[in-house]
C-alpha cells in the first residue's frame, strides 16, 4: 500500500475535482492494500451530511449516496415500496459489510475477477494493453454476455441489478456542475477500454440515486445463484418486477447479474412479455431473447443454461413473493 494524506470533507463543493474519495471503503481499501489503486490524498466524504438522507421527492424516492446498504435495505419505505431492492441488497456480502458499505460505493466497486487481483497476471482492466488472462484461464465466474476480446470480467453488485430493473437515476456532481444518468447508462461494457467501469468523469462524485414511483411492490423477486448461501458473488442473479392485470402481464422488468460487465437488460424481451400470460413458456421465450448472443468459455458455458432456468424460475417466483422464503417452491 502506498502512503497517502487523509482529509475529511466539509462540503461537496470543496472536494469536486480532487483526489480519491472514500466512504465505507469496503472495496477501495482492499484495492489500496493490493496496490491495485493508489491515492495521493484520500478524502473522507462521510462528513457530508446532505448525502445520507432517504426521502420522498416529486420524482420518487431519493436515496443518498452515503446512506449505507443496511440503512437502505431496512428503511420502511424501501421495504414497503421497493422490496425488490431490499431483497437484492440483503443478498449481497455480509451484515458487517452492509453496515459499512455505502450506496454510492456499491455502484463503483471493481470486478472480483481473479486475474484483476493478481498483480503478476496480464489484465487489460488493470494494465490496458497487457492482455486478458481470463479468456484462456480459469473463467468459471466470468461473463457470457457483452464480452470483448479485451475483457470478460463481470460486475459483482447485487444492489445494482435491482436498480437496473427499477430504472433508477443516478445523481452526480462535478467541476462542471450537476447532472443525472439513467441507470442503464452509468456502467459500461468492456469494448476496447475495459479499464473504464462506468461513465463517471474524473473529479465527479455520486450524490444520490432516485427510484421512480413504480416499485413493483406486489409482484417481484430477486434470485441469486451462488456457490454457497452467504458471502459469495453470484454465478447468475435475476431481478424481476411484474405488473399484472387479470393474469396478464402489463409491464415487465428483468435484469441479470453475474453475467456481464454491467447489469444486463434486454428491453425487447420485456416488451415481448406485455399482453401475455406469466407462464413458464413465455418466460422461457423471453429468456432466449435476453440470452441471445451469449458466449460461454471453457469453464463457464454452463451459465447460459443456468441463466435461462433462473429467468424462468424467478418470473414464476414473482407471481407470489412468498415463494422467496427458504425452501419454498414457485407455484405454476
Amino acid at each position: 500500500m502506498n502512503n497517502f494524506d487523509y482529509q475529511k470533507a466539509g462540503s461537496t463543493a470543496e472536494v469536486l475535482g480532487r483526489s480519491t474519495f472514500v466512504a465505507g471503503g469496503t472495496n477501495l481499501i482492499d484495492l489500496l492494500r493490493y496496490n491495485l489503486a493508489a491515492a495521493e490524498t484520500l478524502i473522507d466524504i462521510n462528513t457530508i451530511s446532505s448525502h445520507h438522507a432517504i426521502e420522498e421527492t416529486a420524482h420518487g424516492l431519493h436515496i443518498g449516496a452515503l446512506a449505507t446498504n443496511a440503512e437502505t435495505a431496512y428503511h420502511p419505505l424501501i421495504e414497503q415500496r421497493y422490496p425488490l431492492l431490499s431483497k437484492a441488497i440483503l443478498s449481497g456480502a455480509s451484515a458487517q459489510i452492509r453496515n459499512m458499505a455505502t450506496n454510492g460505493g456499491n455502484l463503483l466497486q471493481r470486478t472480483r475477477c481473479y486475474y484483476f487481483y493478481d498483480a503478476h497476471a496480464p489484465c487489460n482492466k488493470r494494465v490496458p494493453g497487457s492482455g486478458c488472462s481470463a479468456i484462456t484461464g480459469y473463467n468459471r465466474n466470468l461473463a457470457i454476455l457483452g464480452t470483448s476480446d479485451h475483457c470478460i470480467a463481470v460486475f459483482p453488485s447485487d444492489m445494482c441489478v435491482a436498480l437496473a430493473a427499477l430504472e433508477a437515476v443516478v445523481h452526480i456532481s462535478g467541476p462542471a456542475g450537476e447532472r443525472t444518468l439513467n441507470f442503464d447508462d452509468f456502467h459500461r461494457l468492456p469494448g476496447e477500454t475495459p479499464e473504464l467501469d462506468n461513465n463517471l468523469q474524473p473529479g465527479e462524485l455520486i450524490t444520490g440515486i432516485t427510484l421512480p414511483q413504480k416499485g413493483f411492490e406486489t409482484n417481484y423477486s430477486y434470485l441469486k445463484l451462488r456457490d454457497r448461501r452467504s458471502y459469495a458473488f453470484a454465478m447468475v442473479s435475476v431481478a424481476t418486477g411484474l405488473e399484472l392485470e387479470k393474469d396478464i402481464i402489463r409491464e415487465a422488468r428483468i435484469a441479470l447479474g453475474g453475467v456481464a460487465h454491467k447489469p444486463w437488460r434486454v428491453t425487447e424481451a420485456e416488451h415481448y412479455l406485455v399482453g401475455k400470460r406469466p407462464d413458464r413458456e413465455n418466460f422461457a421465450a423471453a429468456a432466449d431473447m435476453i440470452l441471445s448472443g451469449a458466449i460461454g468459455f471453457e469453464h463457464n458455458a454452463f451459465k447460459i443454461k443456468l441463466a435461462k432456468l433462473a429467468i424462468i424460475r424467478n418470473g414464476l417466483m414473482a407471481l407470489d413473493p412468498s415463494t422467496q422464503l427458504p425452501g419454498a417452491q414457485p407455484s405454476v
